[in-house]
């Protein structure tokens, strides 16, 4: 179902001490604040299990920055499904650019990660975007089709409507550039129109399609109130719970 959601991914940052601080503000905020989005944290998977302890109550829901393609067996350092779903974590981070560009994940292998993914009841959040040079090319929207295509049309019309689409343009993401609202919009409708194509309309309008890209307190708001755009996938804002709570706020 389509919903506003603020996520926020914190990437390799934070020792064990200000990882549970930080956690218990945010708990805190969510405490005193009625929110209209729900929010969501992926904080490095050596605190996933805290994480899960403190918002017991799903206050916040906890994912996970990355899931393996394997099942089990010989991976050293890779974390299964069935590990994350044994925890409880709500779901994974998937394709996100930084895991394309520093650990060679193809469009394939994300396709593998976002099936095994639902296969153990976890909420894929997938996501896509182009490079500097592919945008500079007039590539964007070609970039984003084939990824999109090859990720996830391979799943079934009920599959699909369990996945969150996270457009990241690689360009934005910790560069303090953002996309303009209206760049945000313009590959977002793209992204809903090529489900729509596959899927029908139905569907792709129960499909929530997040932002990332230096979103900040001071553009949340307007990016948030494109029509397609339904909140964003939050970096480095995420680290500082006046930040990420500023961004939450962009939907009240």
């Amino acid at each position: 179902m389509r919903k506003n959601i603020v996520a926020g991914n914190w990437k390799m940052n934070k020792n064990h001490p200000e990882a549970k601080e930080l956690m218990e503000k945010l708990l805190e905020y969510k405490k005193g604040h009625s929110t209209n989005c729900e929010v969501y944290i992926a904080p490095p998977a050596v605190y996933l299990s805290e994480a899960k302890n403190i918002f017991a109550n799903k206050e916040i829901l906890v994912f996970s920055q990355e899931i393996s393609a394997h099942s089990s067996g010989a991976y050293t350092g890779e974390i299964s499904a069935e590990m994350l779903a044994s925890l409880k974590v709500e779901g994974s981070i998937i394709g996100h650019s930084e895991r394309r560009k520093y650990f060679g994940e193809t469009d394939e292998i994300i396709s593998e990660k976002i099936k095994i993914a639902l296969e153990n009841g976890l909420i894929p959040i997938y996501c896509n975007g182009e490079t500097l040079e592919e945008r500079k090319e007039n590539r964007h929207l070609q970039v984003i089709q084939q990824q999109t295509e090859t990720a996830l049309f391979q799943l079934s019309a009920e599959q699909i409507q369990k996945v969150i689409i996270a457009y990241e343009p690689v360009w934005a993401i910790g560069t303090g550039e953002t996309a303009t609202p209206e760049q945000a919009q313009e590959i977002h409708a793209h992204i809903r129109g090529l489900i729509a194509q596959k899927y029908g309309e139905n569907v792709a309008n129960e499909i929530s399609i997040l932002y990332g890209g230096s979103v900040k307190p001071s553009n949340a708001k307007e990016i948030f109130s494109q029509p397609d755009v339904d909140g964003g996938l939050i970096g480095g804002a995420a680290l500082n719970v006046e930040n990420f709570s500023a961004i939450i706020e962009a939907f009240n």
